[in-house]
């Protein structure tokens, strides 16, 4: 599925309320991964090991407010909508759904 680039508008729901941003995803030339950027309310973040496994996405990010950590992601993309889940480790699971804009 390498038809997952472009930007996307991210909603997350985190234990400190809804985090928005935009989501920059750019598939690598194989089409069997992608790496990209993360910037919203708490800052940027950048992806990494992203990897594409049918409409299965899954990636990692450094995330260092309000604690340095690494966020293990997995989403579905359907089309423009993306729909999944940001793993914080101490602080749980947290919905995330993303729209593709652009």
């Amino acid at each position: 599925m390498s038809d997952i680039g472009g930007t996307y508008d991210f909603t997350v729901s985190t234990p400190m309320g809804e985090q928005t941003g935009t989501m920059v995803v750019t598939p690598t030339a194989d089409g069997n991964g992608f790496d990209g950027e993360l910037n919203g309310t708490l800052g940027a973040m950048s992806i990494a090991n992203g990897t594409i496994n049918g409409n299965t996405l899954n990636w990692q990010m450094k995330m260092n407010m309000p604690l340095p950590m690494t966020l293990d992601c997995e989403a579905v993309v359907d089309g423009d909508n993306v729909v999944g889940s940001i793993d914080a480790g101490m602080m749980g699971k947290m919905a995330m759904k993303a729209t593709r804009r652009t």
